[in-house]
């Protein structure tokens, strides 16, 4: 048990090591730098083991030791906690998320934030319509046979469609069509909506007017289950350019992949099951082409127990993880508060 401690700390330095340095880390080093209580040669021994339990690897003959993919996932499992941000840092996202505008800048804030905290390339994804409550629903006529729908929803997210009424709008039910909606969604989800919708609603009006009132109902309930509505929010690309000796051949298929937004939404949705809090996902274990010599650390934001979306940081796998793992923590609370209002 003692020795299986110690090689734990030895991992742990040659880690901390290697993400400050990039080079690999030779025993002699180890014992300069840590004071790890034992001789060069119970450090050579506990190496060896490492190395031959794949936790570290020698990149070429006569060099040091370097962690794989294997050892980053037991040094991030082994972190005791996640260590919470200066006041000053603190102080600093809230100033900067405090004076977004509207969800666009909070958003837009919010990536550039991270993508500065960790100097790796951040990403938000834009809170969904089918997880996130309604707030209000207006009905506008713009023409003599057009109407427009606007839904806005908790997180402040407006979309707006336009309803085509070739016989003409029925004006005099509009007022309470618009009441009879809100107070049939308002502060509710899609899923949460009474089933069918447009049958609820169409009931309270007249036979004649029952169909344009279906219309304008299901124009709502397409809306909100579209999913060209799921995107990313990116920043900080540039980080991997001064990334890119960490990377075995090029940083080309990385970018390629970061552009495949789909991609980028699955990963964040299966990080979602992987914990409640801050998920990692290292090297191999992302299972996409082009990102296997990465590291994602991803959180959720929203209300509790109510996610709305997922924020994170994309980097090479020699990173700095219990500060990345810090930063997107704080910045998904602080996006949270704020849209939570």
């Amino acid at each position: 048990m003692v020795s299986e401690d110690r090689r734990i700390e030895v991992l742990r330095a040659i880690v901390e090591d290697y993400v400050q340095t990039r080079e690999p880390v030779g025993s002699r080093v180890l014992v300069e730098r840590h004071r790890l209580g034992v001789s060069p040669a119970t450090i050579r021994n506990d190496m060896a083991a490492l190395e031959e339990s794949g936790y570290i690897t020698q990149p070429h003959t006569s060099a040091g030791r370097v962690p794989t993919d294997k050892g980053y996932r037991l040094f991030v499992d082994r972190l005791s906690q996640i260590k919470p941000l200066s006041p000053a840092e603190q102080r600093a996202i809230r100033a900067f998320l405090d004076d977004a505008v509207d969800l666009d800048d909070v958003v837009d804030r919010a990536v550039r934030l991270l993508a500065q905290l960790t100097q790796q390339v951040a990403v938000v994804q834009y809170p969904s319509l089918r997880r996130t409550a309604l707030r209000h629903l207006e009905l506008v006529p713009i023409e003599r046979d057009r109407l427009l729908l606007v839904i806005i929803t908790e997180a402040g997210r407006v979309e707006q469609r336009v309803l085509e009424a070739p016989d003409g709008l029925p004006e005099h039910i509009i007022g309470e069509l618009r009441a009879r909606l809100n107070a049939t969604v308002a502060g509710r989800r899609l899923a949460d909506l009474p089933e069918p919708l447009d049958d609820t609603v169409a009931q309270a009006f007249p036979v004649s007017e029952q169909e344009f009132v279906r219309r304008v109902v299901r124009l709502l309930e397409e809306t909100l289950t579209e999913t060209t509505e799921e995107r990313i929010v990116m920043a900080g690309t540039a980080h991997l350019a001064r990334s890119g000796m960490d990377f075995v051949h090029t940083i080309r298929p990385v970018l390629e992949a970061l552009e495949e937004q789909v991609v980028l939404l699955k990963l964040l949705s299966e990080m979602a099951e992987d914990s409640a809090g801050v998920a990692v996902r290292i090297g191999h274990e992302n299972r996409y082409e082009g990102l296997t010599e990465t590291s994602i650390v991803a959180a959720s934001y929203g209300a509790e127990g109510q996610p709305l979306a997922r924020i994170g940081a994309l980097g090479p796998t020699r990173m700095d993880y219990p500060g990345t793992m810090s930063s997107v923590r704080a910045v998904a609370r602080y996006l949270s508060r704020i849209l939570a209002g």
